[in-house]
């Protein structure tokens, strides 16, 4: 019985849970049919809100765009309206401009018929004129019995040797008195230049003295038999004298270049006190090094000098080589900054360009910065160095004429001569034996003479040229050359002398005629 009353318990809750069940889905069934319906009645709201609004955005976007359109079509009548007023003034110009013109043309018309009518009345004159001109002449034939052409040939002859004379006598007055006043610019220039240089520089010795420590170093530095001296000799090429001298030894030669380098590697010695050849070595090979860092700084701090912006760089260096060269005591480099400088002055004072001077005075000796090592005279080397590092044609010329192996054919070139004859006549910038010197003039002279025709010898420019004259009536063109070549040959096998010396024949004939 109970077990039943359970059966049926279990069967009424399963029951009831299946009508629960049922009336659920029943229930939320309607709530959904309820809420779609009500959605849907939202959206038909909101859907005919939409398109209510719709149609008022595109009424007034209608109204918006037919006022843009009535606005852009007055703007447009405006602009109309300005553009035919503009064009109705401008048809109105136009018009005035033809009336103008059409006033001109008939003016000038009226101005050419006037003038065709002056010309034919002048043609009438001309004519009478003419008529009258050959009346006149043939009654002048008729008197003087020439016609025309010789009467013409007469008195162009007559006034032109007239003419001739006045003009040669004028002329030679005019270059005399152009002589007087370039001879005194001259002066006053070249004197202005030497004034404002105003160097003290004197000739170089070709010995240095290096101071030693003590007595016993000297020993040191001549090593055991004499091996360390003579490792130094051969390395630098200069001559180490040690004498009784206390506390010093001297280095002779005439590089001063190695010279130099050898007083360096001394004192690189004395200061580490390893003596010995491998040291020597070392010391020579860091001066040498030493030296060329010189050499570049000496070339940059002459460019600057000279006042010159730009230069090739091996330029640079060969230039500052230059300050190890010395030409008869005189440092090349400090007499090419002072050919520089004069030459610039010069250059200013007449109006020229000075850089171009002051370039060309410094490159002037450039060619001895090889010498020693190449075949050649020092202007041949400096002008092929010129070239090659492509240099100002006017600096090139002026390089190959400063010692008048050509003729100078530029004011530069002339500016550079003059300045290098200042820098190197100056008093205690060279030196040589004044009795030397002369003797070498006589000498020249004496070799000139010795030769049949020769009428004047002169040594000129410090012996460099050698110019003659010789009788016209004697030596013919031909044999001038022949005279020439032999003087050359001559002088060379017996002299001695520094650079070149050029031979300079003249043979000049002259009409003399004397007015009594």
């Amino acid at each position: 019985m109970e077990l039943l009353e359970i059966i049926i318990c279990i069967f009424i809750a399963i029951l009831t849970m299946a009508v629960g069940f049922f009336v659920g889905i029943t229930y939320r069934k309607r709530i959904a049919e309820a809420k779609i319906g009500s959605a849907e009645q939202q959206a038909d709201r909101i859907i005919e809100d939409a398109v209510k609004q719709g149609e008022q955005k595109k009424k007034e976007a209608l109204i918006e765009a037919k006022e843009e359109i009535i606005k852009n079509k007055n703007e447009a009548d405006r602009e109309i309206k300005e553009r035919r007023a503009e064009v109705h003034r401008l048809e109105k110009r136009v018009t005035q401009k033809e009336e103008n013109l059409d006033k001109k043309i008939d003016n000038l018309d009226k101005k050419e018929e006037q003038y065709n009518k002056k010309l034919k009345e002048l043609q009438g004159k001309e004519e009478e004129i003419e008529e009258i001109k050959k009346k006149q002449l043939s009654v002048l034939e008729e008197y003087s019995g020439l016609t025309s052409e010789q009467a013409k040939a007469y008195l162009i002859d007559k006034y032109e040797s007239e003419a001739r004379r006045d003009c040669a006598v004028k002329l030679i007055e005019i270059e005399q008195e152009l002589k007087e006043k370039a001879d005194e610019k001259a002066k006053n220039i070249v004197t202005l230049a030497i004034q404002r240089i105003a160097a003290n520089h004197v000739s170089e010795a070709t010995v240095s003295v290096v101071d030693l420590p003590n007595d016993e170093m000297k020993g040191r530095i001549i090593g055991r038999e004499g091996r360390n001296i003579r490792t130094i000799e051969n390395l630098t090429g200069v001559d180490l004298i040690i004498d009784d001298t206390p506390e010093a030894i001297t280095l002779s030669s005439f590089d001063p270049m190695r010279r130099e380098i050898a007083r360096l590697t001394i004192e690189k010695l004395i200061t580490d006190g390893r003596i010995h050849p491998a040291r020597i070595e070392e010391a020579v090979e860091r001066s040498r090094k030493e030296v060329e860092a010189i050499v570049k700084q000496e070339g940059e701090s002459a460019v600057l000098s000279a006042g010159i912006h730009s230069m090739n760089s091996e330029l640079i260096k060969l230039l500052g080589r230059l300050k190890y060269r010395t030409s008869y005591g005189q440092n090349v480099l400090m007499h090419s900054i002072e050919v520089s400088y004069i030459a610039g002055m010069m250059a200013e004072e007449l109006g020229i360009e000075p850089m171009l001077a002051r370039r060309a005075g410094l490159l002037h000796d450039i060619g001895k910065a090889l010498n020693h090592e190449v075949e050649g005279s020092h202007t041949q080397l400096g002008v092929e160095i010129a070239k090659k590092y492509r240099e100002n044609k006017e600096v090139i010329h002026a390089i190959e004429a400063h010692h008048n192996d050509i003729e100078p054919q530029t004011l530069v070139a002339v500016l550079v001569q003059a300045a290098d004859a200042v820098s190197a006549a100056r008093p205690g910038a060279r030196r040589e034996n004044l009795e030397t010197y002369i003797k070498r003039l006589q000498k020249l002279e004496e070799i000139a003479n010795s030769y049949e025709g020769i009428e004047k010898s002169f040594a000129i420019q410090a012996g460099r040229e050698l110019r003659l004259m010789v009788k016209p009536e004697i030596v013919t063109d031909e044999s001038m050359v022949f005279i020439a070549k032999d003087i050359v040959k001559k002088i060379e096998t017996e002299l001695e002398y520094p650079g070149q010396i050029k031979v300079n024949v003249i043979r000049e004939s002259r009409a003399v005629e004397i007015a009594k």
